[in-house]
């Protein structure tokens, strides 16, 4: 498979993080987590107003590896159209096709128990709760992408039907 950015985004909760290692693992790819590079700001700066930093620095980091010819997994929420539009022009920039993936758990009370029962394996980073996840400005993607359903399946499937849709995808290009 050939150097390429893939962008997952999602709510909180959806399994993003449980996609985007999977694939990273299957595609032997650079995985670049927002929630990684955020903590690391908050704590190398003792506050929380980190604002657009950490989406800054993930872009620099994505850009870096894709000149390097390396497949990368952008691992965050992406919620705004702003955002997106941000990682398209890394990828025009490297000179990489993009793929956009939006993770969505369908059935409302599994994302709800996801979003309450889950530990962060990040040393002091704080998970939203059920409340704060559903009141994220989100904005409805506006360009093409596909969608995952997490809902009532393990992340191995999830990660096998993107693959699958990757290389099919791939194919096509040809």
């Amino acid at each position: 498979m050939s150097s390429k950015l893939i962008v997952i985004g999602g709510l909180p909760g959806t399994g993003k993080t449980s996609l985007a290692t999977g694939l990273a693992r299957t595609l032997d790819a650079v995985h670049v987590r927002l929630d990684t590079i955020e903590q690391a700001l908050r704590m190398s700066t003792g506050g929380d107003a980190i604002g657009a930093a950490g989406y800054v620095v993930a872009y620099g980091v994505a850009a870096d590896n894709l000149l390097l010819a390396r497949i990368v997994i952008a691992d965050c929420v992406n919620p705004l159209g702003s955002t997106r539009a941000a990682w398209r022009d890394v990828a025009r920039r490297a000179g990489v096709a993009v793929f956009e993936v939006e993770v969505i758990c369908s059935d409302a009370s599994e994302h709800r128990r996801r979003v309450e029962s889950r530990t962060s394996d990040l040393a002091g980073l704080k998970l939203p709760t059920w409340g704060e996840a559903m009141s994220l400005d989100y904005e409805p993607w506006g360009c093409e992408h596909v969608v995952i359903d997490t809902a009532h399946r393990s992340a191995e499937a999830a990660v096998v039907e993107l693959h699958a849709l990757l290389l099919a995808r791939e194919r096509a290009a040809r």
